[in-house]
């Protein structure tokens, strides 16, 4: 009887130091890195687009998906926009008129505003391309937790390479940052972000 008690009593305790040690796991495990940067990054922008200057207050009222690239990009770019414009043709007809889609190049000496406009129309009609001065360019990339970094290419026909971050920034129509998101969501998870800010 004796060794009965003492045995459910080493069994209550190590339950008890389990359901702690499970509890604490879930309190303590750390944030998913796309969760973490969005209340810390974001705010507004001084560029340009074919139609003249644009800043985050022009998308007012408009969530919107937020991609830095260029326009040469061989591979993440053209994906991660076709990603955003299929999220874009997933939403309702009436929705589609809603959202923004928001392509900003840092590549300007390659990517004018006109030529911006012409790659960003093949994607979806909602998607808007915009560029700026490097320093414009910089205040941006900095202040979305962006980077690039141009590289010379002496045997390429294009004369240097950009290489960059590929992260797509979920904004809703008052202009804050949500979610910081992976390159690799597809246009139905994003398509469901963005039908539950409209």
């Amino acid at each position: 009887m004796q060794k009965n008690l003492k045995t459910l009593r080493t069994l209550l305790i190590m339950s008890a130091l389990l359901l702690a040690g499970i509890a604490s796991a879930i309190l303590l495990r750390p944030t998913p890195v796309e969760q973490s940067l969005a209340g810390r990054l974001g705010g507004d922008f001084n560029l340009v687009s074919a139609s003249g200057p644009v800043t985050l207050a022009d998308f007012r009222g408009y969530p919107s998906v937020l991609y830095i690239g260029y326009a040469s990009c061989p591979d993440v770019c053209p994906t991660s926009l076709a990603v955003m414009a299929q999220s874009f043709l997933r939403l309702e007809a009436s929705d589609q008129q809603r959202v923004r889609g928001i392509f900003i190049s840092v590549d300007p000496k390659r990517d004018t505003p006109e030529v911006l406009a012409t790659y960003s129309a093949f994607f979806h009609p909602s998607l808007v391309g915009l560029t700026g001065s490097r320093a414009q360019i910089d205040a941006v990339t900095k202040s979305y937790g962006a980077y690039y970094r141009i590289s010379e290419q002496a045997d390429s026909a294009l004369a240097y390479n950009v290489d960059h971050s590929s992260r797509l920034y979920l904004i809703d129509g008052d202009g804050q940052l949500l979610e910081v998101l992976s390159d690799s969501i597809t246009s139905d998870e994003l398509a469901a972000k963005l039908r539950t800010l409209l």
